[in-house]
């Protein structure tokens, strides 16, 4: 006589966890140590650090670029902790850090690896939340394309 049924057991499997999920994990992390990186630094310049006080006065542009640069940090670190607003503070940030990173290069010397390793995590963030950027340019274009029938 045959068996037509195996009695052997798989042993039971835990359910995986949803990548979807770890991604966004992930990616509000890396939201969350970038805006306090940014608003420390930020901070930091606002207040007028002696170190980056010296720092722009290397740079040879002037005391206000601290302030814009700092005002900036700020703004982006307080967008990147909403989720409407991240993809825009990100956006500020890249031209920031692209701005440092040749800054370090060329200026003031120094490693500008800190600066892009910010870069890419901005770049990343603003990669991450694109549909938000996607949306409000595709409401400009469509503003744009109804202005142009009248």
């Amino acid at each position: 006589m045959t068996t037509l049924f195996s009695t052997a057991m798989t042993p039971t499997q835990a359910p995986a966890i949803p990548r979807g999920r770890v991604a966004s994990v992930a990616l509000w992390l890396t939201q969350i140590a970038l805006a306090g990186m940014f608003l420390f630094v930020g901070g930091l310049k606002l207040t007028g650090a002696p170190e980056l006080v010296a720092l722009f006065d290397a740079i040879g542009i002037g005391q206000w670029f601290r302030y814009v640069t700092g005002s900036i940090e700020v703004v982006s670190a307080v967008a990147l902790l909403v989720p409407a607003w991240a993809a825009f503070g990100a956006l500020l940030l890249i031209p920031t850090m692209v701005g440092a990173v040749v800054t370090h290069l060329f200026i003031v010397g120094g490693s500008p690896v800190p600066a892009t390793g910010l870069l890419i995590g901005a770049l990343a963030i603003a990669w991450a939340r694109r549909d938000p950027l996607a949306s409000v340019l595709s409401r400009q274009s469509l503003v744009r394309n109804r202005s142009s029938f009248f």
